[in-house]
């Protein structure tokens, strides 16, 4: 038998160039306060976490987290490392429950729920590795000849430069595109009027023969969502994205009556706190993040709930791991991919501390069968352009 024998964490801090932030590029929860910072400063991670989970006949199973990675590392080194060291990985429904369970005072949602979520990952990366299998298989294998993708970027800019990076990405037969707003409530009148504005100038690039995406980044509030959407509705969006603040359940759930799908989740933790949205009927699509939700272990379980209730999945971000989600699951319609870019937001991460992670071809990706786990290794490339805390 395997056994877990150390659990490996290091926090990756980018010191590389990155793209500075620009005025209203998109909104967020911190818009409602009086500030002259940027808005969206808390919400940019230029640091992230990978946890590698050792066993005994030499093999490592590789997770991540990319929210607070030192409070992460903390959680992960003092709490719940002991509760997994000398296990079986394969017993990995018991040792989620351990972890869960024995942090649950405190560690039940946001850091407790993303250290589990690091941990569960390369757990099932390792198990993927034990047994020469693409995790997608041990998770019930192909639904799909290949994953279909969305262009996810297209940040609030001046007309022309969203217009020109639209006109770029159709290049890649992506099957949608999702923008984000750049205008709030602070905003009023000339603000809405502004995003509308860029709305419809994307759709005379991508037409409606493509999905478009919208997303507010919780930048909104129920009010302005209400004054917004009938004025949306003639550009036919797939989804409005997290139009209020997470806990808003129940706005989200008044909002999802109407007339414009509503999409969230992606700051929701734990398969209890997904089932509340479902209950609610508060999303028409769920948005959760694997490495945030609990894990593979947790999300699995989401995907069979949000099957019942016949609201499709779609994981927030790319990464290899909702890949083989969304590969593995007759709900997962589609996948969301940020293009490889300079350092921004902090999604582009990925891509500079990992390789392996596949890339999409004329609007679709696949998973290789021959490739066991998750298929991603660290990488050596870029560490020039990071400090690593061990």
């Amino acid at each position: 038998m395997v056994k877990i024998t150390e659990i490996r964490t290091r926090v990756w801090n980018w010191v590389g160039p990155t793209v500075p932030p620009k005025t209203n590029f998109c909104t967020s929860a911190t818009d409602a306060l009086p500030s002259s910072e940027d808005s969206m400063a808390s919400f940019r991670f230029h640091q992230w976490l990978t946890c590698e989970v050792v066993a005994d006949n030499g093999m490592i199973g590789i997770g991540n987290a990319a929210l607070a990675p030192p409070l992460i590392k903390e959680t992960i080194d003092q709490y719940l490392a002991p509760l997994v060291i000398g296990a079986d990985p394969f017993d990995y429904a018991l040792l989620w429950e351990r972890m869960y369970r024995k942090t649950h005072a405190w560690g039940r949602k946001g850091i407790g729920m993303t250290a589990i979520s690091a941990i569960d990952i390369g757990i099932w990366d390792l198990m993927g590795k034990i047994v020469e299998k693409p995790v997608f298989k041990l998770l019930g294998g192909r639904t799909k000849h290949k994953i279909p993708v969305y262009y996810s970027k297209l940040y609030a800019d001046s007309v022309d430069a969203m217009q020109q990076e639209a006109a770029k990405a159709m290049e890649g037969n992506f099957q949608g595109f999702k923008a984000r707003f750049g205008y709030g409530p602070k905003d009023g009148m000339a603000g809405m009027r502004e995003n509308i504005k860029r709305v419809e100038a994307l759709r005379e690039v991508i037409g409606y023969d493509r999905d478009l995406m919208l997303e507010a980044y919780m930048g909104w509030n129920l009010d302005y969502t209400r004054r917004m959407i009938p004025k949306l509705e003639k550009y036919e969006p797939r989804w409005l994205e997290e139009p209020v603040i997470a806990d808003d359940i129940l706005g989200y759930a008044e909002l999802n009556r109407g007339p414009i799908p509503i999409s969230g989740g992606e700051h929701e933790f734990s398969v209890m706190g997904c089932h509340q949205l479902l209950h609610h009927r508060a999303v028409a699509v769920l948005q959760y993040d694997t490495n945030r939700v609990g894990g593979i272990t947790a999300a699995n379980k989401i995907n069979a709930i949000a099957e019942a209730y016949q609201i499709p999945v779609i994981p927030h971000a790319g990464q290899v791991h909702n890949y083989h989600l969304t590969m593995s699951n007759i709900n997962c319609p589609m996948s969301e991919y940020f293009p490889v870019f300079d350092v921004e937001i902090g999604n582009e991460l990925f891509y500079y501390i990992f390789e392996g992670d596949p890339e999409p071809v004329d609007g679709y990706l696949n998973l290789d069968e021959n490739t066991p786990g998750l298929g991603i290794k660290i990488s050596d490339r870029h560490l020039n352009n990071f400090t690593i805390d061990e």
